[in-house]
């Protein structure tokens, strides 16, 4: 049966999957990670969003998955939102971050109750 987890797994992999090949090749990533000061880090950042999204999908086969790729994710997340913190950008460019957080903590959540029943 598709519930909710299921959605929000589905959204959260797709836009991780986004922006994670999207850090890879676009041209303003490269000046975005310039400004954070993690130029050496996008290509790797990238690659973990994209096993991250490909993690959560693979947790519709294996539900322990879910619980690794969402923990990850929530980890790439917090870290995200303290490099804006550190560089002093507005709340509001953290709120995708916290967005994305918070569906992912939701994820880890259920994906643990889950596999405690």
């Amino acid at each position: 049966m598709f519930s909710a987890f299921h959605l929000v797994k589905l959204l959260s992999a797709a836009a991780f999957l986004y922006y994670g090949v999207f850090c890879m090749v676009s041209a303003s990533m490269v000046l975005e990670f310039e400004r954070y000061g993690l130029a050496r880090l996008r290509m790797l950042v990238g690659a973990l969003e994209v096993a991250g999204a490909l993690g959560l999908l693979a947790g519709f086969l294996l539900p322990a998955l879910d619980v690794w790729a969402g923990g990850g994710l929530c980890l790439m997340m917090l870290a995200g939102i303290a490099t804006r913190v550190r560089i002093g950008d507005p709340w509001t460019a953290m709120v995708p971050a916290a967005v994305l957080l918070l569906l992912n903590v939701g994820i880890v959540v259920v994906a643990l109750r889950r596999s405690q029943a």
